[in-house]
């Protein structure tokens, strides 16, 4: 059983000039392409590919690792666009088909676009959906609070950014939890924050809890130790100062200097924090 827009693993059948063919089963022979076969391939051997069909609908392996495979939300730039639809460049010889019905308005050649990659229904090919919506639901989650999670930023709102969570749920991202800019379609680490009712998220960037201190704490001394011991940031400074130079906000600033405090790491000074000599 053989499946398009994923990996499969498949025996080669035979070589010929112009490549070798892989066994698909039940008789189906698939060409991976003389330039895609790995040296000293020989028949007998399973190789990974990836399968998809050609410009003239024949179906091909290849050995390249697309941007993403089928079920995968990726942001892709349009190499070109036509009154039937545009192509994206997904990593592949023959680009990603993006019918005018997928779009949200006309794709224009060199932006980049957030897309699902799916299989068209009516000709079983691989194609890509800006009408992702259908595809995310928060009916049954699958985390929980605290839960470390991949987000994707999927479009803004008055009070922070919705994003995709695990490539199935949204989220809400908060305006006052994002501290670095960021552009729809980037992908980020983040954890669940709360899960309120009707199933709404609300997540953070980075990690939770203590963990996240203690991952903080070994930049915050490590920081010292680069500047000889001293750093002048301190509860009264700016955020975006903090961010700046700690890449972290300043409420994870505040905890981890107040448990290195604690541990008599680091000492607190008029104009900011010293590393206590061991």
């Amino acid at each position: 059983m053989i499946n398009i827009g994923v990996y499969n693993t498949l025996k080669v059948k035979k070589a010929a000039d112009f490549g070798v063919f892989m066994d698909g089963g039940d008789g189906v022979e698939i060409l991976l392409p003389k330039r895609y076969v790995p040296a000293g391939t020989e028949p007998g051997n399973d190789l990974e590919v990836f399968l998809y069909h050609d410009s003239e609908n024949r179906l091909i392996a290849t050995t390249e690792r697309p941007k993403g495979i089928v079920g995968d939300i990726v942001s892709l730039k349009a190499v070109d666009d036509t009154d039937q639809g545009a192509f994206l460049d997904w990593g592949l010889m023959k680009d990603l088909f993006v019918p005018k019905s997928q779009q949200l308005q006309r794709m224009r050649k060199g932006q980049e676009y957030l897309v699902m990659i799916y299989i068209d229904n009516l000709t079983g090919r691989i194609a890509a959906t800006e009408k992702i919506d259908p595809y995310l639901s928060n009916d049954t989650l699958t985390v929980k609070e605290l839960d470390p999670v991949d987000l994707i930023i999927y479009r803004r709102t008055q009070i922070g950014y919705v994003v995709i969570i695990n490539q199935r749920h949204t989220g809400l991202l908060h305006f006052n939890e994002v501290f670095r800019p960021v552009d729809i379609g980037d992908r980020m680490k983040g954890f669940v924050k709360a899960i309120k009712e009707e199933n709404k998220i609300d997540v953070v960037l980075g990690q939770a809890g203590y963990k996240k201190v203690e991952d903080e704490s070994g930049k915050i001394i490590r920081l010292l130790q680069e500047n000889n011991g001293y750093l002048p940031y301190h509860d009264k400074s700016d955020p975006e100062e903090i961010y700046a130079f700690f890449g972290m906000s300043k409420k994870t600033f505040k905890m981890t200097t107040g448990a290195l405090y604690k541990q008599k790491k680091i000492e607190f000074t008029q104009t900011g924090i010293r590393l206590i000599e061991e």
